[in-house]
C-alpha cells in the first residue's frame, strides 16, 4: 500500500459499515468493485463531515498536477516532480490527516486547468485556499494574479507591488512556494535580464507556460 491509500483509508473508516470493510478486505482484485467502494468511502466521510482535504490528479501538458481541495477552496496544485505523495503527507500535517481521493470535489478546478493548456481560458475562478501562504509570502502570492495572461513582471517590481522594494529574494522564495502554481500565476515572474528564473514545476514547465500564452 503507497503512502497515499494509508492517506485515505485511516481517517475514515470508522464511518464505514462493517460489511463494506469485509467487502473491501475480500475482493481487493476487482479494480471495479473497489471504485465502488471507494465512492461508498467519500460519500460516508463528506456525509459525516469528516472529509478536510479532497484531491485527483490529472494529466496535463506539463506532466500530472495533484489538486487538492479543502472546503475553502483550491489549497494546493503540484507538479509530479514534487513528488504527490510527500506533497499528501505534508498536507495531513499542515491541514488535516482526514484525506481522500474526491475528483467530483475537484472537477471545476480540473475543467478549468484543461480549458487553460487548450487556450479557451486566461483566468480562473476558483474559490482559493491561501493558508499554506503567510505573512510576506502570501502578500506576494496574493499580488500575483495581478499580472495579466501573456504578461510577464520581474521579481523587483513584485517586490515593490508587495510593499517592499528591497525583498527581490524573498520574493523569489515566494514564488517558489507558491501553493498554487498555474492557478495563481507565478510562472509571470522572471528576471530583470529577461531569463526565466526558477519555478517549482522546473524550467522546462515555466517555459512551456510562459509559451503557451504568448502564442495566444
Amino acid at each position: 500500500m503507497t503512502p497515499s491509500e494509508k492517506l485515505q483509508l485511516k481517517p475514515t473508516l470508522n464511518v464505514l459499515p462493517p460489511e463494506l470493510l469485509l467487502q473491501a478486505g475480500g475482493d481487493a482484485a476487482d479494480a471495479a468493485v473497489l471504485e465502488r467502494l471507494h465512492g461508498r468511502l467519500v460519500t460516508a466521510a463528506e456525509e459525516t463531515g469528516v472529509l478536510d482535504v479532497a484531491y485527483t490528479v490529472i494529466d496535463t501538458p506539463v506532466g500530472e498536477l495533484l489538486l487538492a481541495a479543502t472546503d475553502a477552496g483550491l489549497v494546493r496544485v503540484s507538479f509530479a516532480c514534487e513528488d504527490h505523495d510527500a506533497v499528501l503527507a505534508l498536507l495531513a500535517q499542515r491541514i488535516s490527516p482526514r484525506i481522500l481521493r474526491a475528483p467530483e470535489r475537484l472537477q471545476a478546478a480540473a475543467e478549468q486547468i484543461g480549458e487553460y493548456f487548450a487556450g479557451a481560458r486566461r483566468s480562473f475562478d476558483l474559490p482559493l485556499d491561501l493558508r499554506l501562504a503567510a505573512g510576506f509570502r502570501r502578500s506576494v502570492v496574493e499580488h500575483l494574479s495581478g499580472i495579466g495572461y501573456g504578461s510577464t513582471a520581474t521579481y523587483a517590481a513584485l517586490a515593490a507591488l508587495a510593499g517592499s522594494p528591497g525583498a527581490v529574494r524573498a520574493v523569489g522564495t515566494a514564488c517558489a512556494l507558491n501553493p498554487l502554481p498555474v492557478v495563481v500565476p507565478c510562472h509571470r515572474v522572471v528576471r530583470s535580464d529577461g531569463s526565466t528564473g526558477g519555478y517549482r514545476g522546473g524550467p522546462a514547465a515555466k517555459r512551456l507556460l510562459l509559451n503557451l500564452e504568448a502564442a495566444a
